[in-house]
This record gives C-alpha cells, structure tokens and sequence, in this order.
C-alpha cells in the first residue's frame, strides 16, 4: 500500500519543531531521568489511569520524555498496555506488550517494538487512556508531533471522552501550535510540572 497524501507542513511548523528539536538534543542525562520520574508519577496519580484496565503507549527513545518506568508500573499494577508498531504506511498497528524478555525488538527509525500478535490499527479505541508522544502542544490542546502524522491517524480513532495525554518536558506546552487540517488534539498534557487538562 502507498503511504497516504499528506500535504506539506507550513513553514511555521517546521521551523518551531526543528527549534524544539534542537532544545531537545541539548537536555542532559540528568534532567531526562528526572521528567521521566516525574511523568511517570503525574500519570499514574491521574485518576484516568489509576481506573484503567487498558493503557496505550509508547517506548520513549533518545531525548523523549522517558516512559519505561511508567510502562513498568502499569505492567506490575497488571493493567494491560498496548504499544505500537509502526506500518510501512506510517500508520500504527497495536500488540499487547509484557514484561517476558525479548517482548520488545528493534525497529525501523530506531524504535522499539512489541513483539507480540498484532492487534489491527483499530485496537487503540479498545484503551481507557491512551498516551502519545509529541514535540508540543497548545492552550487548547492542539499536539505537534514528528510530522509523520502517524499518531494524528491513532487518535481519530479512540472514541470522543477518552483521556488522551501528550508526553512533554515543561518548556513545550502551552506553546503557540501552527494548526493543520490532519492535526488531532488530545485531551490532557503531562510534563514534569504536572498535568495539565484541555
């Protein structure tokens, strides 16, 4: 299957994600092992995710806000997580994920990837919260991501209601998103500083 049309960014956008991109690249060690604790402790108080059976996530790589002390929580609070695995059309497909070894396997763009049976790309409506990854988000809760609008199909797709939540470190949310036909907003955004609701 041929990846889908997607038109092309505005200039605005690429220039704001190639600038939080650089600030990104520029964090230190310390201070991402410190969000991602912090992250993982805002997640989990969140009534959204306490009440959960079903969490859809993601494996953080490089500079990302981390997420693998808040997959291990979930998986030893035995909530089921669903993770992604990324189509050649850069849509997301969906596999349960667990904490055997060799759960997880490397992928293309340097991702890590469940490696249990695939779901369908419609699995993530079956999540009770469903948490994405992105570069920022706005007042209203407008997410940019990569641009590979991969997350922005995810998220059409989990019913109107669900708690949806962006993973950010402080300094990106709140931040003037160009908008564009394709883009999803999600319901919350969590950061170090804590969760912020739209």
């Amino acid at each position: 299957m041929a990846p889908a049309h997607r038109p092309e960014p505005s200039l605005a956008k690429l220039a704001l994600r190639d600038r939080l991109t650089t600030a990104r690249n520029r964090r230190d060690l310390a201070d991402i092992g410190d969000a991602a604790r912090s992250i993982a402790g805002r997640l989990l108080d969140a009534p959204e995710v306490r009440r959960a059976g079903t969490v859809a996530a993601y494996v953080s790589i490089g500079v990302e806000p981390g997420t693998t002390l808040l997959l291990e929580s979930l998986l030893a609070a035995r909530v089921r997580v669903l993770l992604p695995v990324l189509l050649p059309d850069g849509d997301l497909d969906w596999a349960v994920h667990t904490d055997a070894p060799g759960s997880l396997a490397r992928a293309r763009l340097g991702l890590l990837e469940p490696t249990s049976e695939r779901l369908g790309v419609d699995a993530v409506a079956m999540a009770d919260a469903v948490v994405v990854p992105g570069l920022a988000v706005s007042p209203s809760g407008l997410r940019m991501g990569r641009g590979g609008g991969s997350y922005d199909r995810a998220l059409a797709r989990v019913p109107a209601g669900t708690f949806t939540c962006v993973a950010l470190y402080d300094d990106e949310v709140g931040l003037d998103v160009p908008a564009e036909p394709h883009d999803r907003p999600v319901t919350a955004a969590v950061s170090p500083a804590g969760l912020v609701r739209f």
